[in-house]
């Protein structure tokens, strides 16, 4: 395995020199290198390839969000990470779009350690360059319009409410796992994960979600000409779908509070990387749909065509981004093995056995009667895990649930906003 460069820039030399003893232990498998300046770190990156930055917040000159945001143009497949021991929350909100984690001094050589692990990773997961290059510059995901029009309406309110906010985002995909991945950052210090996208929204307050959306413009809406044939808003209404069909295995399963809401998260995110290619390579992503044959009931073809003008799957550009993002590794793996759950060694009921039998069963909703229909539900899979015995049974919850939200909302999408 070859080393890791990495490069962390301070502006405290007694700083820099305590981080290089701390990693000294690591020296056999990263390359350290440091700078005392955002340019001295700049000059360093034009001569020399890095996997991971490592910066300070607060320094004279050029701060830590105004170097990341230039190494993210310039350096793009460079992994970019805050560690900053200010509590200045202008500085880390300015940072949300080119830092992907945000750690907090003092910081462990074994939490640091894990987290430019995973990050290099996930970064090595996708073996097309031209895709890692993408998805080191996504700041954000496009947002379905009428949602997006909705949140900023009700931001510019008088009367604006955090839980009508919540209710909002907790209903939109790309504006939860960009809120997600605010408020598990370091920088929060929260002692556990926080997997629910209203709760991340209440945790924040009404005044950080207001600068995220009306002065940093974190979330944007999709262009829908971008991408003619394309539907967001079925994409949304499947993601929902998959969510609160999610929450209603593990609730079946009688899996604790915070495991079903993570089983729900998982769901509203797990086809992510369909909106990064659809909201960042329109074209080729068309050329995807049209070679996979859109209406097919066989997602097989979809996967296989991805697969052949990407190099990955949507499955793995979803998670590799949120990955890099630092949402917890739960949420990341139902993403990644939704489709291929077999390869996953985790046969214990998770958010993955959750989601993996409520997106099936989705689709069997959705294309059941069709010409050459097959489930995609991976009996083999539920057998390892113990849980085959319960297939039809929660195909029925998932059928009876539906019934039911049709005849609720009989015009609108399926589901409604999990708080």
């Amino acid at each position: 395995m070859s080393k890791k460069h990495i490069l962390f820039v301070d502006d405290e030399s007694n700083v820099l020199q305590g981080l290089q003893r701390m990693l000294r232990p690591l020296r056999d498998e990263w390359d350290i290198e440091v700078a005392g300046s955002g340019q001295e770190a700049l000059e360093k990156m034009s001569l020399s390839a890095y996997d991971v930055i490592v910066s300070d917040m607060r320094m004279p000159g050029m701060d830590g969000a105004q170097l990341l945001q230039k190494v993210m143009l310039r350096y793009p497949q460079t992994v970019r990470l805050i560690l900053s021991g200010q509590s200045d929350q202008e500085g880390i909100m300015r940072s949300v779009g080119p830092a992907h984690q945000y750690l907090a001094k003092p910081c462990s050589a074994d939490i640091l350690k894990a987290t430019v692990g995973r990050a290099c990773a996930l970064r090595d997961l996708l073996s097309q360059e031209s895709l890692r290059h993408l998805l080191s510059k996504v700041k954000n995901l496009p947002s379905l319009p009428s949602l997006y029009v909705e949140v900023m309406k009700e931001l510019q309110s008088q009367d604006a409410s955090i839980e009508r906010v919540g209710r909002i985002i907790s209903k939109d995909p790309a504006m939860s796992a960009k809120i997600l991945q605010l408020v598990n950052s370091a920088f929060f210090g929260f002692p556990t994960r926080i997997t629910l996208p209203a709760r991340a929204v209440t945790i924040l307050g009404l005044e950080k979600i207001k600068a995220l959306v009306l002065s940093l413009h974190v979330f944007s809406q999709f262009q829908a000409a971008q991408l003619p044939g394309f539907s967001l808003e079925l994409l949304w209404d499947h993601c929902l779908q998959v969510a609160n069909f999610s929450k209603l295995i593990a609730k079946d399963m009688e899996a604790s509070q915070a495991l079903a809401d993570d089983c729900f998260s998982a769901g509203l995110l797990h086809d992510t990387g369909t909106l990064i290619l659809a909201g960042n390579l329109p074209h080729e992503y068309a050329q995807a749909l049209t070679r996979s044959q859109q209406d097919s009931a066989s997602r097989v073809e979809l996967e296989a065509a991805e697969e052949e003008i990407f190099g990955a799957t949507h499955a793995e550009v979803g998670a590799y981004l949120l990955g890099l993002w630092g949402l917890p590794h739960l949420l990341v793996e139902a993403v990644a093995f939704h489709h291929t759950s077999r390869e996953c060694f985790n046969t214990d009921f998770s958010p993955l056995t959750a989601v993996h039998a409520a997106d099936a069963y989705a689709w069997e909703q959705r294309h059941s009667g069709e010409e050459n229909y097959t489930s995609p539900l991976d009996l083999i899979y539920l057998q390892n895990c113990g849980l085959s015995h319960k297939a039809d049974h929660w195909r029925k919850l998932c059928e009876a649930e539906a019934q039911k939200t049709r005849a609720t909302n009989p015009d609108e999408s399926q589901g409604e906003a999990h708080e």
